[in-house]
């Protein structure tokens, strides 16, 4: 039978994801067989004809785990199934069930096997399988993941662990992610004290890491629901570290380029697109230069166009307001996918160097 670890989060964007796909590439060091499952899928996609939660495709795909996708995502809570429930359709053992049976197989199939949650830990909680209900269920000690910070850590992790102790299920440690690099070791060494009543064990995650929260230009295109247009595959992998509203004069906004931005450039701004992309031909400005945003109803002129396709800079075409696109950009949080290899590629060499797997798999003995 499997070592279980369940991978909970005081709340979203805390770089749960992140862990998980950690977690597994250490633990394929130590474990021949290693195992994944998100039991409670709030993001629901496709992949090969399975309908699968989005994160577990992700793990499916950069681990080569493909054949296991329909049991690493056993129930997928699609729109309108929370109705459904409360109207009797979708009954409570159903869902266990289709979990039991997932885990069960998973368990015999694997040495290790990673147990991660939705969202904060009471997402799920309206069709009865909320994280801690899901870990109580299936006897799965609780690593708890946590953004940045220390007074924010402290409050929303006494507010999760309320549920974990009303279930009777043991949250073994917490792992503090996102930090600021200059904070870590003050950081670190606060939350040990203000959960060494509880037993419970600090561990530090990852630092801060921009190249991470920031989005590639395939994900500013998926956003924005439009083609990415002239790039390459490893130009559309480019993580845009900026996003700047090409509204100032141009040389001024030429100025204020930042290291890979990503410019926003209305479509009636000739002058503006035709100096970026013929400043995106040289060397310098290259490294600068991300790519292009285009906004604006009506189409780019005639000339302005051709020299945008031949300078080979990306760009995004979309229909629609400035304000609108930038607002949209800004809400945004970028998440990882199968096709951003050179942020899975930085989250395994961050995990060599960060993270303590020996530590965390002691907590399951």
């Amino acid at each position: 039978m499997a070592r279980k670890l369940f991978i909970a989060a005081t709340g979203q964007n805390s770089g749960k994801t992140t862990t998980s796909l950690s977690l597994m590439y250490m633990a394929r060091k130590k474990y021949k067989r290693v195992g994944f499952i998100k039991p409670i899928g709030p993001k629901p996609s496709e992949y090969n004809g399975i309908e699968a939660d989005k994160d577990a495709i992700v793990m499916a795909r950069v681990y080569g785990l493909e054949a296991d996708l329909a049991l690493m995502s056993p129930f997928v809570l699609k729109p309108g199934d929370t109705r459904k429930f409360l109207d009797g359709e979708i009954s409570t053992d159903l869902i266990r069930q289709k979990i039991r049976r997932a885990i069960e197989i998973l368990e015999e199939k694997n040495d290790f096997l990673i147990i991660e949650g939705a969202g904060h830990s009471g997402v799920g909680s309206v069709v009865g399988f909320g994280n801690a209900q899901i870990a109580k269920e299936f006897d799965a000690p609780v690593l708890m993941v946590a953004g940045g910070g220390l007074g924010d850590v402290v409050d929303s992790m006494h507010l999760n662990l309320a549920l974990f102790e009303k279930f009777q299920v043991s949250v073994r440690a917490l792992l503090a992610n996102k930090i600021i690099p200059e904070k870590r070791d003050r950081n670190l060494r606060y939350l040990n004290q203000a959960f060494a009543d509880l037993s419970i064990k600090v561990i530090g995650g990852f630092n801060y890491q921009p190249i991470l929260a920031n989005p590639t230009l395939r994900r500013v295109s998926t956003v924005l629901n439009v083609p990415l247009c002239s790039a390459t595959d490893d130009e559309a992998q480019r993580i845009a570290h900026h996003i700047q509203i090409g509204a100032a004069s141009t040389q001024r906004v030429t100025e204020l380029l930042g290291d890979s931005s990503l410019v926003v450039v209305n479509r009636s701004r000739d002058e503006l697109l035709v100096t970026l992309a013929n400043l995106y031909q040289i060397a310098e400005y290259k490294e600068k230069i991300a790519g292009l945003v285009i906004p604006g109803i009506g189409e780019v002129s005639r000339i302005t166009q051709t020299i945008l396709d031949r300078s080979g800079i990306p760009y995004i075409r979309v229909h629609r307001s400035t304000s609108e696109v930038f607002a949209t950009l800004n809400e945004d949080v970028s998440k990882i996918t199968a096709e951003d290899t050179h942020k899975i590629s930085l989250i395994q060499e961050l995990a060599d160097f960060r993270f303590d797997f020996d530590t965390i798999d002691g907590l399951l003995d």
